[in-house]
């Protein structure tokens, strides 16, 4: 195993210091004199050791010496070096290392996080897949922005799919679902490769659209389960993060369709290069342990579920108690849709209608202002563990403002505004995606989702034709998101208005019934 060795001349404090148990990547116990090893940490062993040699009158030679191995499923080369880099400080930091977690984790979360990576990742790809080739596969079959528009509006009727794939998370586990949805989802989007019009295009994304909902949503789900407390916006964040990265590899790919009328469709062969590491993936996934300690309760905790609202008789879940949440929590799904999806899903066909941009410089255009969004994923996600209405609120309303703007701008300034957008608005999405997961007890955590990403998809397809129709009559999509802002400025008001402070709690805390 790797061995990270330390050796300063430090004075009385300095040597105290040193000998505390670690809380930093890892969570340390004491396992002797000046010796330590883990009591939690993504590792598969720790052993953490001092020696010291005693100089002039107050002064200390410590040679510290660390022996680990971490334990990353397809991460662990990843964050070798930094690992190495943050274990040769004497003393050890006392707060984790900013990439890492503000609570460690324990081995099967670890796992568990570094396994829904690489699904959200694939998720990420398969998702934007759609939404970054509709303006192409518009000019080869003939249809313009407002039945680009449509058609995209018509494929959210994937959200029935979708829904029925998380409420059989309740039932069947996390895993599972998550394991069947990427092998469909691929198969049906490899399928339109083949498709000869724009209505086959859809009918053989709507199941992929759908399942791929599905698998973000039970993502979400299980991430929430298995990290601690402190960690669930990281944890978030990073998902984020990944499944950012998913939808840049989409980007990547078109260029491609530079190459022809009909060159577009090679963007929907990839998925099935990446479906060997997947399944991989979503064989090493364990089995959240919330999931499986409430459903190894039987028929007393079905039943108790039952009394309190969230089952009923035939041990089936039901949502009954939890309305007021739901509500809220489905408004502000809405709410942002009416806006986030007609601004992301449009952008392409906006800069190549209404800016004149080649499919070579909409990528470039994407990355550059995407990839900068990474500083607001991270940046939210820390201090999202400190307050999640604030960071929600301001990442709202700035980002909003930022949208529109870069959406009137020509030129430079659209490039810049692009960048500021990207890193405010991605700022709320480990502050308020986490809260659909915490707010919900398990047996319905998954259903409730469902319903929060139905109302989602209802904002989405209200958004996307409203833009269509009034993209038409103000001349543009700028204007017209600028009356759509109106969604996610209210969503902000509704933030601060009626959404708990959930942060560092506990689930079991903000869902007594699964105690």
């Amino acid at each position: 195993m790797p061995t990270a060795v330390a050796v300063a001349v430090v004075d009385d404090e300095v040597l105290a210091a040193a000998r505390q148990p670690w809380a930093g990547i890892v969570r340390e116990r004491t396992a002797g004199p000046d010796r330590w090893g883990c009591e939690a940490g993504p590792v598969e062993g720790w052993d953490r050791s001092i020696e010291v040699e005693e100089l002039e009158e107050g002064l200390h030679r410590v040679t510290q010496r660390t022996t680990y191995q971490l334990d990353l499923p397809f991460f662990a080369w990843l964050f070798a070096i930094p690992t190495r880099r943050e274990l040769r400080r004497l003393p050890l930091r006392k707060a984790p290392p900013w990439w890492a977690p503000t609570e460690a984790l324990d081995r099967q979360a670890a796992r568990t996080v570094c396994s829904l990576c690489i699904l959200s990742m694939a998720s990420g790809y398969l998702g934007t897949l759609l939404t970054q080739t509709i303006t192409f596969a518009g000019e080869e079959f003939g249809v313009g922005l407002r039945g680009q528009g449509v058609a995209l509006a018509v494929s959210r009727v994937d959200l029935v799919l979708a829904f029925s794939a998380v409420a059989l998370a309740d039932r069947l586990g996390r895993r599972r679902v998550l394991a069947a949805a990427v092998l469909v989802s691929v198969a049906f989007t490899a399928a339109g490769a083949l498709t000869p019009s724009l209505p086959l295009l859809i009918a053989s994304q709507v199941p992929a659209r759908g399942l791929t909902a599905a698998m973000n949503l039970v993502i979400g789900v299980h991430a929430a389960e298995e990290v601690p407390a402190h960690a669930r916006a990281w944890a978030a964040s990073v998902l984020a993060l990944i499944n950012a990265l998913g939808a840049g590899l989409c980007v990547l790919t078109l260029p491609a369709a530079d190459l022809g009328l009909r060159s577009w469709r090679l963007s929907y062969v990839v998925p099935l290069l990446f479906l060997p590491l997947v399944v991989m993936a979503a064989r090493r996934l364990p089995e959240s342990r919330r999931f499986v300690r409430f459903h190894a309760g039987g028929t007393r905790r079905t039943g108790s579920a039952g009394a309190g609202g969230t089952g009923a008789s035939d041990g089936s879940p039901r949502l009954r108690g939890h309305e007021g949440r739901l509500g809220m929590l489905a408004a502000g799904g809405f709410l942002a849709a009416t806006f986030v999806n007609p601004a992301a899903q449009l952008q392409n066909t906006f800069l190549r209608d209404e800016r004149g941009f080649s499919a070579l410089r909409i990528t470039v255009f994407t990355l550059m202002t995407g990839t900068p969004a990474g500083i607001g994923v991270v940046a939210g996600g820390r201090l999202a563990e400190r307050g999640r209405r604030a960071v929600g609120a301001v990442g709202l309303v700035v980002g909003t403002i930022l949208v529109v703007l870069a959406y009137l701008a020509v030129g430079w300034p659209l490039w810049a505004l692009g960048v500021a957008a990207g890193i405010f608005s991605a700022a709320t999405v480990p502050a308020l995606a986490v809260y659909g997961p915490e707010l919900f007890p398990t047996v319905v955590r998954g259903r409730a989702n469902g319903v929060i990403s139905i109302a989602s998809r209802v904002g989405a397809v209200t958004g996307l034709l409203a833009a269509g129709v009034l993209s038409t009559r103000l001349g543009g999509l700028g204007p017209a998101l600028a009356v759509l802002s109106v969604g996610p400025l209210l969503l902000a008001v509704l933030v601060l208005a009626l959404y708990p402070e959930t942060a560092s709690r506990e689930l079991e805390d903000l869902n007594p019934e699964d105690r």
